[in-house]
């Protein structure tokens, strides 16, 4: 039976049937949504319920339903990211259900007697999704320098996207028996002060990462680098339901209106779609759907083939000649490739339908505060905090909803003490996608050792916006500047999202 929808939230939901939404598309266009088009009264609707707060002592309609409808309002402490949405429908269960343990399937070499697990490697860097993403949370690396979840990209000065002549794309740390292991990666940690406004000090870690062990010799000369931690999971479905209009309008690359903030989308080729789409996922927004985020993920960390990336060697390159010889597990019970489409497809429905936890505590006294000085802080004007998701006729559970992420999915200028210098597509070495921010609070109690940022390397939350630099360093500078309650108010609205 399909959950029913509190009445509070009807505001949001399908009234009829409507045209199109062609009037409304951004550039590039949603091939893979049958968008339709918000009435004019719904636009007005919409904007409303968007609009920055002007009163902060109590919490906004709807805030504590992060992800709308779709929000898991009593989750389970230790797995609080790991339940499908109240409103998956009865027939998408079945799928998540085969989803999640495609998930959680550890891959073996080919061939083997189960044709569905097989097709390791040669090179890969973990045998399953869950084992970088814990509990569908994110990565951590420890003091020590040891990881999980932790990859390190690499590229030519070709906008990012020209592989190393002899490693490819992904250092790849682990290889199946008969072959070698590309090498390790280490990190060694600096100490670095930062002075408060109250007289305290907070100690962040600046990471220094080498390659190590390189198994063909050194990097090219002119290698770009990346390191690259496993994010949460959760709410990402919702996140491939906003209108690319509503980020696109969020977009100022000049900075016409002189805050400082100029917030740019990055445009990245749909292998689905055959065409330039919004870039929404990863890191530095380098994927337009979901379909594609997995599939890639699959290829370059695991070495699964797809029908989207059908190379069976995964990031073998051409000089690794014994690499792309060795046998694969693609048949043609699944479309000639290791990952067929339909267990991508399963797959993809379970990553798009991890339930984003309820906010907690969105009434106290210190949150509502701390609300108030995120706004006047300037850090709004990144973590854009609502939406309202498409309409989807064919996909009610994602269907206008008005979901609280802190994100406007755009490219920002974080400093230099964050830049990769690593292209990816229109991203430069010192952009990175806005992180959403919900389930924020709940990230320890998922992975107590779970870090913050691209490379977690911070390890609170007050470290992670000590970091800040480039478009949010007068954000950052009032951070650090404030009183101590003040400050400590600030982090406990961070907590609650």
């Amino acid at each position: 039976m399909r959950h029913t929808l509190p009445a509070a939230l009807l505001i949001l939901l399908p009234l009829s049937s409507l045209p199109l939404a062609a009037e409304t598309a951004g550039p590039w266009g949603e091939p893979h949504l049958n968008a339709l088009a918000r009435t004019p009264a719904e636009a007005t609707r919409v904007a409303t319920v968007v609009a920055p707060p002007t009163d902060f002592d109590t919490s906004s309609a709807y805030e504590a339903r992060s992800a709308g409808a779709a929000t898991q309002m009593n989750p389970p402490a230790r797995a609080a990211f790991s339940t499908p949405a109240p409103t998956l429908p009865p027939d998408k269960a079945l799928d998540f259900t085969l989803g999640e343990a495609m998930f959680e399937k550890l891959w073996v070499v080919a061939p083997s007697s189960t044709i569905s697990s097989d097709g390791l490697g040669p090179l890969y860097n973990t045998r399953a999704c869950s084992a970088c993403h814990i509990g569908d949370g994110r990565g951590h690396v420890s003091a020590t320098g040891s990881q999980t979840g932790l990859v390190l990209r690499l590229s030519l000065p070709a906008q990012g996207m020209q592989p190393e002549p002899t490693y490819g794309f992904q250092l790849q740390d682990r290889a199946i028996t008969g072959h070698a292991a590309e090498g390790t990666l280490s990190i060694h940690y600096e100490d670095q002060p930062v002075r408060l406004g109250d007289g305290s000090t907070v100690m962040l870690r600046a990471p220094d990462y080498r390659a190590n062990n390189l198994s063909d010799g050194p990097l090219a000369d002119t290698t770009l680098t990346s390191p690259r931690m496993a994010p949460q999971m959760i709410g990402l479905g919702l996140l491939e339901a906003i209108p690319e209009a509503d980020i696109l309008a969020l977009a100022d690359p000049d900075d016409a209106d002189g805050d400082g903030i100029s917030g740019r989308p990055n445009s990245v080729w749909s292998r689905e779609f055959d065409q330039l789409m919004l870039g929404r996922f990863g890191h530095k927004a380098g994927n337009p759907t979901l379909r594609q985020q997995s599939a890639d993920a699959a290829n370059g960390d695991i070495g699964l083939s797809s029908t989207l990336f059908p190379a069976h060697w995964g990031d073998c390159t051409v000089t690794q000649t014994n690499c792309r010889k060795e046998r694969h597990g693609g048949t043609a019970s699944q479309d000639g490739v290791e990952l067929g489409d339909k267990a991508l497809d399963v797959l993809t429905t379970y990553v798009a339908n991890l339930a984003v936890p309820a906010r907690r505590q969105a009434d106290a006294p210190d949150v509502l505060r701390g609300k108030e000085l995120f706004h006047t802080a300037g850090c709004a004007a990144c973590h854009q905090p609502a939406f309202v998701t498409h309409r989807l006729p064919d996909d009610p559970e994602r269907s206008f909803q008005l979901i609280w992420p802190y994100s406007d999915m755009l490219l920002h200028d974080m400093g230099e003490g964050l830049a990769d210098h690593r292209p990816e597509w229109q991203a430069d070495g010192r952009e990175w996608r806005t992180a959403p921010l919900w389930g924020l609070g709940m990230t320890k109690q998922v992975n107590e050792r779970a870090g913050y940022l691209h490379d977690g390397r911070a390890r609170t939350l007050l470290e992670a916006v000590l970091w800040h630099g480039g478009e949010a360093e007068a954000a950052r500078e009032t951070v650090r500047l404030m009183s101590t309650p003040d400050r400590a108010a600030l982090i406990s609205f961070l907590e609650s999202l």
